[in-house]
């Protein structure tokens, strides 16, 4: 089993940067892995609900994200099957008394696959998550800066 860790800050509120992430139009700026992105079963962000994501680099993929908690705004978890590999990740959302929010992400993997298209599965995951949780606050910084208006 592996186990990723991330945590990341951004000036945006609680509220705001819940309301971009929930937004899975926005995924493909925080990261140019991803094709098509959408909700195959449930309503949005409610348990057993289904999201479909293809990845089109560094191979072309489908992970299907079976959400299994949600509390809006605050944390999130899903588990996701790609590659013969399962996934549990969780991202909390905490407040900061100075308004900002901590961004903080978790997963444990399990399964056979350590190699992918030549890439470490394991390195691959790691650079995926600094690299969308980095974009991702720094796109809630421009909200909350007002200088990105796209919700």
């Amino acid at each position: 089993m592996e186990y990723l860790e991330y945590t990341a800050f951004t000036k945006a509120d609680r509220a705001l940067a819940w309301k971009l992430f929930s937004d899975s139009r926005f995924w493909p700026a925080f990261s140019d892995i991803y094709g098509t992105i959408g909700w195959s079963k449930g309503k949005p962000w409610t348990p057993k609900s289904r999201m479909r994501i293809e990845i089109v680099r560094p191979v072309k993929a489908v992970v299907d994200h079976v959400i299994t908690i949600c509390s809006p705004g605050e944390h999130v978890a899903w588990i996701d099957h790609a590659f013969g590999n399962t996934m549990e990740q969780w991202v909390t959302f905490d407040a900061l008394p100075d308004g900002r929010t901590r961004v903080h992400t978790w997963a444990e993997v399990t399964g056979p696959t350590r190699m992918v298209d030549g890439h470490d599965l394991s390195e691959f995951l790691r650079g995926f998550i600094r690299t969308w949780y980095d974009s991702f606050c720094e796109a809630c910084d421009q909200l909350a800066e007002g200088q990105m208006v796209c919700i």
